[in-house]
């Protein structure tokens, strides 16, 4: 009974010493990787290097706890990382503290989100975001966040609202250029770059084999942080060149620390929060299920709900800000053979063991190199090709796709998210308020009936059959009424409407009127009403209905056999 609330208590009971050499090879090479990415992650966020150390210690053994995915790896991501720094300076927050306080009542906020989403086992509302609008948003913030760090990486000041803002400001700065930062910054982008793409090739060709070569791609962030400190550090470019380096880390553990209660605080930043985490959840749902899928095991999304609020309510507390899945470093340690949530513990221990440490090695450590590895993460989110796809397949998701795009790029995340959500359910009760309705007849020598436009069949004088193609609700009632009553007035001899309800799920109380009414004026007009194909729990709700005692026709079980009792009535 508690596994159900606590799953780690189910795979603690049979945990084996060949795991915990697995999950702790997985988590030296996840550590190697995360650390790199969770300096640069808090940059991004607008805050101070060591958030990203610790948002990357507690959350990592609060999901393990409480999470369902054997193989999802928590922390900072990019996308998580932009919208807390639009969330903060969407407060007029700009003492450097302050930011940093208001960082964590934004993670306590996600993660009570999320704990009530949890609870309540409202998982399916991530089904607002459909493909298309996370498509667009992603796209559209990785552009964002690309453009926002090509500033640090020449060595100039950037920053701005939209992506016009932060364009102008790029270019206004170009004179101002430092040609060290530039150099190092360039350098390290380009090898990223060539190391994402080029290498893995390369060592494949020279013979090793595709997971460890994958993984040597993956180390590279390590590799090139490594040199440049040590470039900075021998050649002392910070006083010599004006390159801008990291600085002091605090060394220590994080510390445990009680959020501010400013009520003021907590509501301006309630709505934030809620995209945050809505946004995290849908890219966690999504890496959990498809490495889960890969080795035959279950991710619960309602759990997974509770396991990402405890991540983030340890995340409040501990000095960190919002995190979620990520699906690079979940990549990573799958590949390198993660077998339970031991191995996030295990990179939460080593990741302690360096911000104990290893702080004063990042004092050196060229910001412009940090940039780099934000951009060469997220290139691979912009899919530009998407928009063609959307737009080839169904209009109305490329709409809402590339308005969701445009929006967060011109606009805001917030106001992108929110469009992209209004727009899909405007296009939705839209396509569902005109539904697909088809007259049909018998396929000739089957018991099949196919539309009369479409096929070659046989209908029977005075029987109309109609085939709704959709579930009945108050948007398109009226329509449904007014569709059947203008076949029956170009057919005046029609003697019998049959309508198929195959493709019906639902009847609610305004469609249920609309088909009582169309019952009473196609009974004026001399016409019974037949029902046909009535699924079982459509029929159930139409049971004891007024409806159906005052129906002038039958319901049939099958198509076929309307068509046979009303033929033989004629």
């Amino acid at each position: 009974m508690l596994s159900r609330f606590i799953p780690a208590l189910m795979w603690l009971r049979r945990y084996s010493g060949s795991e915990l050499r697995a999950d702790g090879v997985a988590a030296v090479i996840v550590t190697l990787m995360l650390i790199p990415q969770s300096l640069a992650y808090a940059m991004l966020a607008g805050l101070p290097p060591e958030a990203g150390l610790y948002a990357s210690i507690l959350p990592l053994v609060g999901y393990a706890i409480f999470g369902t995915s054997r193989t999802l790896a928590v922390g900072p991501v990019a996308i998580v990382s932009l919208m807390t720094a639009s969330a903060v300076a969407g407060m007029g927050i700009a003492d450097p503290a302050a930011r940093a306080a208001a960082a964590l009542v934004l993670a306590v906020l996600v993660g009570l989100f999320l704990l009530l989403a949890g609870l309540f086992r409202l998982g399916f509302l991530a089904n607002l975001l459909s493909h298309p609008v996370i498509t667009g948003f992603i796209s559209a913030s990785g552009i964002l966040i690309g453009a926002s760090q090509l500033g640090p990486i020449l060595g100039i000041e950037g920053g701005g609202e939209g992506i016009v803002e932060r364009i102008m400001r790029l270019v206004e700065g170009l004179p101002q250029t430092n040609p060290v930062t530039a150099a190092i910054g360039g350098g390290a982008l380009a090898f990223l770059l060539w190391t994402r793409w080029g290498l893995g090739p390369l060592l494949q060709r020279m013979g090793m084999a595709a997971g460890p070569a994958d993984l040597t791609v993956r180390a590279a962030p390590a590799a090139a942080v490594v040199v440049t400190t040590l470039l900075a550090a021998g050649l002392n470019l910070a006083e010599t060149a004006g390159l801008n380096v990291v600085g002091r880390i605090p060394s220590g553990l994080p510390p445990l620390i009680i959020p501010e209660t400013d009520p003021e605080l907590w509501t301006g930043l309630a709505s934030a929060a809620l995209l945050i985490a809505l946004v995290g959840f849908v890219e966690s749902i999504s890496v959990a299920q498809s490495f889960a899928a890969k080795r035959r095991e279950t991710v619960d999304p309602d759990q997974e709900l509770i396991g990402l609020g405890a991540a983030n309510i340890a995340a409040g507390f501990s000095g960190g800000y919002p995190v979620t899945g990520g699906f690079s470093r979940s990549a990573v340690s799958f590949a390198a053979g993660a077998r339970t949530p031991l191995a996030g513990v295990l990179t939460a221990v080593f990741i302690g063991l360096v911000a104990l440490a290893l702080t004063p090695w990042f004092y050196h450590l060229p910001r412009a190199v940090l940039s780099a590895t934000i951009v060469a993460a997220v290139v691979p989110l912009i899919d530009l090709k998407s928009f063609r796809r959307a737009w080839g397949y169904n209009k109305a998701d490329g709409i809402a796709e590339i308005a969701t795009a445009v929006v967060v790029l011109f606009i805001g995340i917030e106001a992108g998210i929110a469009t992209g959500v209004g727009l899909s359910l405007a296009l939705y009760i839209w396509r569902t308020s005109r539904p697909h309705m088809a007259v049909v007849g018998q396929v000739p020598g089957t018991e099949h009936y196919r539309n009369i436009e479409r096929h070659e069949v046989i209908t029977q004088p005075g029987l109309l059959a109609v085939r709704v193609d959709e579930s009945l609700y108050f948007v398109n009632a009226r329509y449904l009424e007014d569709r059947v009553l203008g076949l029956v007035t170009e057919g005046p001899d029609v003697d019998d409407v049959v309508l198929i309800c195959s493709a019906v799920n639902f009847i609610d109380a305004s469609a249920l009127e609309s088909l009582m009414r169309l019952n009473d004026r196609l009974k004026d007009a001399g016409v019974r009403l037949h029902l046909t194909e009535v699924k079982g729990p459509v029929m159930d709700r139409l049971h004891d209905t007024d409806f159906l005692k005052t129906l002038t026709g039958d319901v049939f079980l099958s198509t076929h056999e309307a068509f046979e009792s009303l033929g033989s009535q004629e």
